[in-house]
């Protein structure tokens, strides 16, 4: 099953099957099924009941975010080739670190570069959304709380950060990641969710993404693989629910394949005027624009 969340003519949010290249309205949203409806049963009686009915195709509607999450953990280093062209070792668990929901914007929408920082990255990244509550679960009962699927960017502001290849001469990090990675609209997120059961992340799902310059030249960042992740989906939502409890509706970044920008020789990092457009085979993308904090369009 494939949703689409837009805004509706009055601005509310709406959500509606995506089928055969039209969106056809269903009667409550995405996150209401998953926090009142036990998984996808209620939502999937709807979809069967709408079936076969009129829609609207997807680019006569406004894209929303294909969820509003609650918590959304991000995990670092969980690809074998991201962790190699940084020098480093892949972790011995986990790296877990958290991004906020004021993070989150609809395909389309601005990615704002925050006063203070000249190192913004993409990080085209998994995202897994739960659909029930999961705490101190087995990897092997995981997926019983996993409801499907979205494309997410986890943007970075790589000076903040602290890596030293965005650090210019007397600049620090913060020494932690919460501002490099928690900023607003640091976390694009595409309008379709995917149901876990069309989709098998360990049985490889290809993730790119692009950075187009304002002359309109795409320039291929990442090209990579679900299947050199190094912790599964199951895996993450067992080590996770062990010591936060996961709730529906919840999103875990689950990690970006190699070829960032801060690890290109020179550097590349995104610029006002920039778009970036990130993909997930199976699933679709998100695109957005890059504006700096003196044009941010929230301040209009």
């Amino acid at each position: 099953m494939r949703l689409f969340n837009y805004l509706g003519d009055d601005g509310s949010l709406e959500t509606g099957l995506l089928e055969d290249n039209r969106v056809i309205p269903l009667p409550w949203s995405l996150l209401v099924s998953l926090t009142e409806d036990d998984d996808l049963n209620g939502l999937r009686g709807a979809v069967e009941h709408v079936r076969g009915t009129a829609g609207r195709r997807p680019t006569d509607l406004r894209p929303a975010a294909g969820l509003e999450p609650g918590k959304i953990v991000g995990v670092g280093l969980n690809y074998r080739e991201h962790a190699a062209e940084g020098g480093r070792a892949a972790p011995d668990r986990p790296l877990l670190f958290a991004k906020f929901a004021n993070a989150v914007v609809a395909d389309g929408e601005a990615i704002v570069r925050p006063e203070g920082t000249h190192a913004l990255d993409l990080e085209v990244e998994l995202g897994v959304v739960i659909g029930r509550r999961a705490r101190r679960v087995e990897a092997g009962e995981a997926m019983a709380h996993v409801a499907g699927y979205v494309v997410v960017n986890d943007v970075s502001a790589r000076d903040w950060q602290g890596n030293q290849a965005a650090l210019r001469e007397g600049e620090k990090g913060d020494g932690q990641w919460l501002r490099a990675k928690g900023s607003d609209t640091f976390l694009p997120m595409g309008p379709v969710f995917v149901t876990a059961d069309e989709l098998d992340p360990a049985a490889g799902l290809r993730l790119c993404s692009w950075r187009i310059t304002p002359d309109g030249e795409e320039q291929l960042m990442q090209d990579g693989n679900t299947g050199d992740m190094i912790w599964s989906v199951p895996e993450l939502v067992a080590h996770i629910s062990n010591a936060i409890t996961l709730e529906p509706g919840d999103v875990i970044a689950t990690g970006t394949p190699s070829g960032v920008g801060v690890f290109r020789e020179p550097p590349v990092f995104l610029e006002p005027g920039d778009r970036v457009r990130c993909e997930i085979e199976g699933i679709g993308s998100v695109e957005n624009p890059v504006v700096d904090w003196t044009e941010d369009p929230r301040d209009a």
